[in-house]
């Protein structure tokens, strides 16, 4: 039968090693039916055979993203985005115009608004009631780690000075202790009894705005790392399936279970029932629920990442701040072991080099007490990592889940991170080339919407170790940097391992499904530096062209 597609005239990314060049890739029912040199190509064509001119561009795998949060992306984009906000005085012309323009909305709602812009990275109330007084206003922060209200929202969720820091989080306050109006972690979950619902409407609409962004970005796949049936995860399953129904979701998904840090293992029977309903929905190939995701701490900016060595203060002095483990080690050891001897897999939030160790401590104890599985466990984020737990994800079998565009000198990490962590902490930022040294697996992922989902601007980093408007020598030293080949693979063949679909997707072989991108330039004709000029030209999945750069 003739192909129904050729790639011709370019390279090819097989989806792992250098790419191939003087080959044809050939396309039929929408997958992908042989790969042979580019002289033997025109033996595969018919007269309707569609030939795809590579003109040097470079065919790939699709991107998959192995660490997402793609309704959130797509819902905040809806509302009041603050995402493009470039200082804290736009930020707030952002939130003015989107009040004077959406006057019937009860509540502000929306995020994107960027710590580093904030002295201390807590911005205040009065920011906000400056030109939004009678409203009730809520916005996550781009790493949704933080959130920040004005006057009208602390008054309606009942919050003054008298209001005890939760245990998962922290409130910044004022000299008399009422709320400032930035609220860390668990903080923001105060409000939670008042703040209106998402629609199930605005809900789906999110999930296919972003589905939308994400396709012309290349990512033909992805693990939304927080659904679930209550909380900030409420309507995201039944979106998912909603796009089913509807024939919607052109992607294929992993949905991470969230975790609920205030329960224990009660919960996991619920989850693998979830799981197993979605199994037999005759539908899990495009949306399943296998994975559970585990938050173990916060973030280094608001000093809630758990770490080995305490924090500093202003004066470069220790601090009795260790950090926050959201789930006892204790608790978590036991969690994983049952979910992996239910075939569940553990996908972790793990970002200073204490909740790295006890994930990878609770791996270990899953693996004595049930051997050998497939579960596929991961840890992403990975900001801080010691030299020995470097070693240790490929004895415990965990892979190593990067968010590469964050491994770079910027004003955040720089102001807010790297001066309040001890002596040689900026050596263990992120240390991806020692993660690969010691043998781990390597997927990648964005944590969009907190930065771009763009695979080829975290790529850059990844390679380079800096920023391309970046004037800073390699975050960690050349040691992290890392092949382009191997980053590439981490999006593809690294993130479908991930996902259990690397037999179909992930690689350019025959039999796979023809979820392919089309790079321009080609990045392996580009210098590191320039790494971030290469753009996405198409994207095609199970053989169809879904996005089509415009010339």
């Amino acid at each position: 039968m003739p192909s129904e597609v050729l790639f011709i005239g370019g390279a090819v990314f097989t989806g792992s090693g250098e790419p191939q060049r003087g080959v044809a890739v050939a396309v039929t029912g929408g997958r992908i039916t042989a790969v042979v040199p580019e002289a033997d190509a025109e033996a595969l064509a018919g007269p309707d055979t569609r030939r795809v001119d590579l003109a040097g561009a470079l065919l790939s795998p699709g991107f998959q993203d192995a660490h997402i949060h793609p309704i959130s992306g797509g819902v905040e984009s809806l509302q009041c985005d603050l995402t493009a906000s470039e200082n804290a005085a736009d930020a707030v012309r952002l939130i003015a115009e989107y009040a004077a323009a959406a006057p019937a909305e009860p509540w502000i709602l929306g995020g994107g608004w960027s710590m580093d812009h904030f002295p201390g990275g807590a911005p205040t109330r009065g920011l906000i009631d400056a030109v939004t007084l009678d409203r009730p206003v809520l916005l996550m922060s781009r790493d949704h780690h933080s959130t920040w209200a004005n006057t009208a929202a602390i008054r309606a969720a009942g919050l003054d000075a008298e209001t005890p820091d939760p245990e998962d989080g922290r409130i910044e306050r004022e000299a008399d202790g009422f709320p400032a109006g930035t609220f860390h972690e668990g903080a923001g979950a105060l409000f939670d009894h008042v703040k209106p619902a998402l629609s199930e409407e605005l809900i789906y609409r999110g999930l296919l705005r972003a589905q939308d962004d994400l396709i012309a970005q290349g990512i033909t796949g992805w693990q939304d790392a927080w659904v679930g049936a209550d909380g900030p995860g409420a309507g995201t399953l039944e979106a998912y399936e909603r796009a089913i129904d509807e024939g919607t979701l052109k992607v294929h998904v992993v949905g991470s279970q969230w975790w609920e840090r205030d329960r224990g293992i009660e919960q996991i029977a619920e989850k693998i029932a979830r799981r197993d309903t979605r199994e037999a929905s005759g539908t899990a190939d495009r949306f399943s629920l296998g994975t559970v995701k585990m938050m173990v701490d916060g973030v280094a900016e608001n000093f809630t990442a758990a770490m080995i060595e305490p924090y500093l203060d202003e004066q470069g002095h220790s601090t009795c701040n260790h950090g926050i483990s959201f789930i006892a080690p204790e608790i978590l050891e036991a969690a994983v072991t049952q979910l992996d001897a239910a075939g569940m897999q553990v996908h972790f939030h793990a970002l200073g080099d204490r909740a790295v160790r006890d994930a990878l401590d609770a791996v270990a104890a899953a693996r004595a007490a049930n051997g050998v599985s497939d579960a596929r466990h991961h840890l992403a984020h990975l900001q801080v990592v010691t030299e020995e737990d470097a070693k240790r994800f490929a004895e415990v079998d965990a892979t190593a889940n990067m968010q590469m565009l964050w491994a770079t000198h910027e004003e955040q990490l720089d102001t807010l991170t790297l001066p309040f962590l001890q002596d040689g902490a900026v050596n263990r930022q992120y240390p991806f080339g020692d993660l690969e040294r010691g043998g781990a697996r390597l997927a990648a992922g964005s944590d969009w919407p907190v930065s771009t989902a763009d695979p080829l601007a975290a790529i850059h980093i990844g390679v380079t170790r800096v920023g391309p408007e970046i004037d800073a020598e390699p975050l960690g030293g050349a040691t992290q940097q890392l092949a382009l080949s191997t980053a590439l693979a981490a999006y593809t063949s690294g993130t479908a391992y991930v996902n259990h679909r690397d037999h179909d997707t992930g690689s350019i072989r025959e039999g796979y499904l023809a979820n392919l991108v089309v790079i321009s330039p080609n990045p392996f004709d580009l210098d590191p530096e320039a790494l971030h000029t290469a753009r996405v030209r198409e994207t095609w999945i199970e053989g169809d062209l879904v996005y089509a750069r415009a010339e």
